[in-house]
Order: structure tokens, then C-alpha cells, then sequence
């Protein structure tokens, strides 16, 4: 896949998805920049009457109101779309990076820290939001409302649209100025928000080392400093956002004063400036309407700078490198040939980081039905090699194969099927009890949940539960061999031709092992088992020792 741009995304995902919602934002925008221009034009008329003590008809007022009525349903109505529109914009961009989780390697994981990962989603999509509702749509049509008033100025009296129109570039230089500084600021915010969250997780992870090694301070010291980074470029971000404003009021000022006493002066600046009263007060409204959009820009800044460093930091994640798997559809399913080895290790060299091996020259062959045990010493790389085999990662040198085809190369949908995985601890999903089991997988059925919580002796004991197997899981008080179980439940439901148990009793006491074991009798039944711990030859007298390592 090519290098996609995050604001890209969105526009194919909102824009061409949801035409008529665009469509539309873009005609309200449009009738909201035309209402604001008439009632100033209203007024001069009602003014220029009163001066000339002529009377007023009756549905010029009305028309007065009833014109900024509709000037402000129309503006209230363009704010709406525009929060649509952003919304859109956000749910497109976060199904745009889910889809992109699901295509990265595994290696990207073990170089990222989960809260950073999570910052992409949670902290720099919620101000990519901003960017939209608060940001470039809002400044589009504050730029169409500017062009066209300094039109009417320039109509009205030629001297002040000179004016206008050397004030107007000025103001756009402060501000481009101004969002320089911002976005400076607000990319140093992100990468100091990132580190917090990162910080506390690792903090609560390694508590008790924290604790143990008296590291306490240190901790605390660092939490402090990445708090300190945020608030230092906050500091810088709404220094610039507080000066805005008031700059913008006192040059509007500035401009209708200049006006005013320029129109005083008589002779050739009076024709030149020279407006009926009438003319002056609709002026006068028409520049507070200029001076008003750059204002709302310049409040906006803010939002549209932290918004532009979370699309950035997006753009880096859309640019990860993805895994480089073909298609299903171009490789049949591995098929098991009479004879041959099921698993096969041929002189395979790994490394995480390319240069700390972990595996070197590894070979050797597991037959259909053989129990498999790896041996070795921590960092040995015992549980690599089932990353590896499970595809998750390729070697550097050698090959991998499963049933003949090459384990990096067999598509995820074949993978439940053919592998059921047993980890050290329990990870439970958002869901019911059966979800727990099914992974929401909508091929396995209540049947097969059902058997597979028998094999692992867990059928009663949810039964007792207040919705069975529909219990939500956060509502069940499993211990933690219950939960044990459950893993495996969930590794067999699909019929799994390889079963793969990495230290799965190295937590248990020797009660709850002897339980967990007692399960693991059916469960190895018919399969090809590849375990780590020696425990687990009890499975089966038909079992042998593979060291890894030295």
C-alpha cells in the first residue's frame, strides 16, 4: 500500500461519502456570508431617512429584523453543519487508523509503548475534531464573509477600502506569524502529553520494582518534568492566543477613527472618505463585521495548531510499514502431507533489533500428533519462536514452515483454525462469556462454546451464572485457574489443528495446576502440542524435550 495522507482520509471517507451533507454545509455557509451583508444596507436606508426627516415606512424596520433573524438561523444553522461535518470527518479518520492497527506487524508493537498508540487515537483524533468544527471551515467561510464586506466597503467609500485593504494584509501576516508560534507550541505539547501517558501505565506496571529499588522520587521527578514540558508550551500557545484579540479590537478601532477624521477634514479627503451619516453608520457596521472573522481566527488558532500537530503525528502512523502478506485468494489453505513434518525449523536466525540475536541456526521437525516441550533459560527465546510461528514476525534468515507453506505467509482467517494459543494469563475482551470463548467470531456457534467450556470443565460453573453464558464478563467472579480455563476454551472453540501453551501453569498454585492439567488432558487430544514448561508433559506419555538456546 502507498504512504496515505490522514487528511486525505477524511476527505475520501466524509467528503464522497457524504456529498449531500457537504453540499449542503457549503450552501449555508454561502447564504449566511450573503445575509450578513444586507442588514448594514438596511440600516443606511432607515439612517439616511431620519437625517433627511423623512418618514420611515413600516417594513423597512421589519425587513431590519427579520433579515438579521434569518442572518442568525442561518449562522446558527452553518454551525451545526459544521459540527456534523466534523464529526464525519473524526469517525472516518479513526475507522481510517483502526483499519491501519489491524495491517502493522508485530514488530511495531514491541517498539511502541501502548499508551503512546492510544494517544493517537483518544488525544490526537479529539483535537483533529477542533480542526473542523472550530478550524478550517469556520476560517473558510470567515474568509469568503471578509472578501466580500471589504467589497461593499470599497463600494461605499474608496478611501476606506484603501484603507481596508493595506490594514488586511498586515493583520494576515500577524496571524500567519501567530500560527507559526502556535503550532510550535502545540507540537511540543503533544509529545509532553504523550510521554505522561505513557508514564503512568509504566509507573503502575512496575509498581512493586518502583517500590523495591526506592525509585519512588525518580518516578515522581520524572512525572513532574513531562507536566512541566506541557505547561511551558501551553504558556507559549495561549500567550499568542491572548494577545490576538486585543490587537485586532484596537486596530478596528484605528481605522474607523482614521476614517472619521480624514471625512472631517474637507477638500479632496472629504470626497474621497466624504459618506452621507447614513452611509458612516452602515460603514462603521461593515468594519466590525471585518474585524470580526479575523478576530474568531485568531480564538481559533489554538484549536487549529494542536489540531495540524495531531495530523501530523497521524500522518506518521498512516506511514507505518505494513505487513507484506499476499492475498488469501492467491495461496491455498496449508494441507498436511502424509509423512511430513507439520512443523519445520530450517536454520532460523531472529533478532528484534537486527542486532541482538535471539534464535540462531534453529532446526528441528514436529510430526503430526507429536507433544512438543521447549526448554531453556529465560530470554532463551522459547516464546519467540511461537511469535514466529504464529507469523507474527518473519526471521531474518532461514525458513518457517507449517503444513509446507511459509508460517509469515498464511492469511489471519486461517490462522484461528489452525492454531489455538494459551498464554501465561487470561486477557478478557468487552463482551459476554461466550464472547469471551467465540472472540466474537460469527462462524463458531452456542454449540461449539458450549462443548468447548465442557472439555475444559467450565460448562456447570457458567451455568450458575445470573445469564449463563450471556453474563457479561466484568459481572463474573472467575478465579484465576477459571479464567485459565477459559483461555483455553477459547483456543480449542474453533478446532485448532496445533495447540500452542506458553508457561500457561507458571501463575498457578498447585491445586489450580492440577485442574488446569487435568483440562489440557482432552484438549491435547488428536493435536500436534508445542508447550513451554515441563509440567505440561503430563499431557501425554508421547511427548519430547526441545532446548532452545544454550
Amino acid at each position: 500500500m502507498g504512504n496515505p495522507n490522514g487528511l486525505g482520509v477524511v476527505f475520501r471517507k466524509t467528503v464522497r461519502r457524504y456529498k449531500a451533507l457537504s453540499l449542503l454545509t457549503v450552501v449555508l455557509i454561502a447564504a449566511c456570508v450573503t445575509a450578513a451583508l444586507f442588514p448594514p444596507l438596511v440600516l443606511e436606508q432607515i439612517v439616511n431617512r431620519l437625517t433627511a426627516q423623512q418618514a420611515v415606512a413600516p417594513p423597512l424596520p421589519l425587513a431590519y429584523f427579520g433579515i438579521l433573524v434569518l442572518s442568525g438561523l442561518l449562522e446558527s444553522g452553518q454551525n451545526v453543519m459544521i459540527t456534523v461535518f466534523g464529526q464525519k470527518m473524526t469517525h472516518g479518520l479513526r475507522s481510517a487508523l483502526c483499519a491501519k492497527l489491524e495491517r502493522l506487524p508485530a514488530a511495531y508493537f514491541t517498539h511502541h509503548a501502548p499508551a503512546k498508540i492510544a494517544s493517537r487515537f483518544v488525544n490526537d483524533v479529539d483535537v483533529v475534531d477542533s480542526l473542523f468544527t472550530n478550524g478550517i471551515i469556520s476560517m473558510a467561510a470567515d474568509g469568503f464573509k471578509v472578501l466580500s464586506i471589504l467589497m461593499v466597503i470599497f463600494y461605499k467609500s474608496t478611501g476606506l477600502g484603501m484603507l481596508m485593504l493595506l490594514v488586511t494584509p498586515a493583520l494576515f501576516a500577524m496571524t500567519r506569524l501567530f500560527q507559526k508560534r502556535m503550532l510550535k507550541a502545540q507540537v511540543e505539547n503533544r509529545i509532553a502529553v504523550s510521554k505522561v501517558n505513557n508514564h503512568v501505565p509504566e509507573t503502575i506496571r512496575n509498581i512493586r520494582t518502583v517500590h523495591t529499588l526506592f525509585r519512588q522520587k525518580y518516578m515522581e521527578e520524572k512525572y513532574d518534568s513531562y507536566i512541566e514540558e506541557s505547561y511551558r508550551a501551553l504558556d507559549k500557545s495561549n500567550l499568542y492566543d491572548s494577545i490576538y484579540s486585543p490587537i485586532v479590537i484596537f486596530v478596528s478601532s484605528c481605522v474607523i477613527a482614521v476614517m472619521m477624521i480624514f471625512a472631517a477634514l474637507g477638500g479632496e479627503m472629504q470626497q474621497f472618505f466624504g459618506i452621507s451619516v447614513g452611509t458612516a453608520v452602515a460603514i462603521i457596521a461593515y468594519v466590525g463585521k471585518v474585524f470580526e472573522p479575523l478576530e474568531s481566527i485568531g480564538m481559533e488558532i489554538q484549536n487549529i495548531q494542536s489540531a495540524v500537530a495531531g495530523v501530523k503525528r497521524i500522518n506518521e502512523f498512516l506511514r507505518e510499514p505494513e505487513r507484506t502478506v499476499p492475498e488469501a485468494a492467491q495461496r491455498p489453505e496449508p494441507v498436511a502431507n502424509n509423512g511430513e513434518p507439520v512443523i519445520r525449523f530450517s536454520q532460523v536466525d531472529f533478532s528484534y533489533d537486527e542486532k541482538t540475536p535471539v534464535l540462531r541456526d534453529l532446526t528441528f521437525s514436529v510430526q503430526q500428533g507429536e507433544i512438543v516441550t521447549f526448554v531453556g533459560r529465560t530470554g532463551a527465546g522459547k516464546s519467540t519462536l511461537f511469535k514466529l510461528l504464529l507469523g507474527l514476525y518473519a526471521p531474518q534468515k532461514g525458513r518457517i514452515a507449517v503444513n509446507g507453506a511459509d508460517a509469515a505467509q498464511i492469511p489471519d482467517a486461517q490462522k484461528r483454525k489452525l492454531f489455538g494459543y494459551v498464554e501465561q494469563s487470561f486477557h478478557p475482551v468487552s463482551g459476554t462469556v461466550a464472547e469471551q470463548i467465540s472472540l466474537f467470531d460469527t462462524s463458531i456457534r452456542q454449540e461449539q462454546i458450549e462443548d468447548a467450556a465442557k472439555l475444559v470443565g467450565l460448562h456447570e460453573t457458567i451455568l450458575e451464572l445470573e445469564q449463563g453464558y450471556s453474563t457479561r464478563i466484568e459481572k463474573t467472579a472467575f478465579s484465576q485457574g477459571q479464567f485459565q480455563l477459559l483461555s483455553i476454551a477459547r483456543a480449542i472453540v474453533a478446532q485448532p489443528k496445533i495447540l500452542l501453551l506458553d508457561e500457561i501453569t507458571a501463575n498457578l498454585d498447585s491445586t489450580t495446576e492440577q485442574l488446569v492439567l487435568r483440562a489440557l488432558d482432552g484438549a491435547c487430544k488428536g493435536r500436534t502440542v508445542l508447550s513451554i514448561s515441563h509440567r505440561l508433559q503430563k499431557c501425554t506419555h508421547n511427548s519430547r524435550l526441545i532446548q532452545i538456546g544454550e
